[in-house]
């Protein structure tokens, strides 16, 4: 099967950046320069985004301060789908916050996760990184490899640190839920009778939805398991530092700060 050009273009260039680097570690990390290359590797990737994690961080700060009119504008317009629409991307424009921003930092991360696995499961960088080693396990050993010698031992550890992360973000979702879940909505007084009577059926099918949804999202992070049992050593090594970076991100971008009441939305 022929090989994608420009992925194969960017494997190529992964695995010379990577056999750089490791030209670089080795007087430092000796026959682990390979996986500490990795980790730098994945550590430059993050701060290339970062500028994009910090946009999706504000931009949620704007739709959280922007909750309670999204509330009311769904009650006003429980009848009118097209309207509510139009009233909802008129209000986020205003604001400058934009829903779909925030899945880009995830987005961009997915090829560099593919190259890593490509780089690490064939020959198609041609830099003979399969052949470098972690505590005398191949780069590219799988766990349907086998777990004798050292590769069991290592696989459990950054597995277990996968399963740590995962419980931490996860946790940390749950309560970013229940917050949100706190806040009284605002502008009920307005709507009389009759329009919340007309769409009790609608809101009762989306609290139903958005129940579902606050249920299914904090599991989500355990994804991260899952894709590490077939995954070689050298993805599973990027796998466990971004996912790392991620939750660094988390405790010093989303950590909980104080805002006055009244207060206008950050427009920064």
């Amino acid at each position: 099967m022929l090989a994608f050009a420009p992925l194969h273009a960017a494997v190529g260039a992964a695995g010379s950046a990577l056999s750089a680097l490791t030209t670089l570690l080795e007087p430092l990390a000796g026959g682990a320069a390979t996986a500490a290359a990795i980790v730098l590797f994945t550590v430059a990737v993050r701060l290339l985004i970062s500028p994009l994690t910090v946009a999706q961080v504000r931009g949620e700060r704007r739709r959280a301060a922007l909750a309670p009119q999204v509330r009311d504008l769904q009650r006003r317009c429980a009848d009118d789908p097209a309207r509510l629409q139009s009233e909802l991307f008129a209000l986020y424009r205003s604001a400058g916050a934009n829903p779909v921003a925030g899945c880009l930092p995830v987005l961009l991360q997915a090829p560099f996760l593919l190259v890593m696995y490509r780089l690490f499961s064939t020959t198609e960088g041609g830099t003979g990184l399969l052949d470098e080693r972690l505590a005398g396990v191949p780069l590219g050993h799988h766990l349907g490899d086998g777990l004798a010698g050292a590769a069991g031992p290592l696989f459990a550890v950054l597995l277990a640190a996968l399963l740590a992360l995962a419980w931490w973000t996860s946790r940390r979702m749950r309560r970013a839920s229940a917050a949100a879940d706190a806040t009284p909505p605002t502008g009920t007084a307005a709507i009389g009778p009759v329009a919340r009577t007309g769409g009790a059926e609608r809101d009762a099918s989306a609290e139903g939805v958005g129940a579902a949804l606050a249920r299914l999202l904090p599991l989500l992070p355990y994804a991260t398991v899952l894709v590490a049992l077939v995954l070689p050593l050298a993805a599973v090594l990027y796998l466990v530092t971004t996912t790392a970076w991620s939750a660094l991100e988390q405790a010093v971008l989303r950590r909980p700060r104080a805002v006055p009441a009244g207060a206008d939305i950050d427009r920064r």
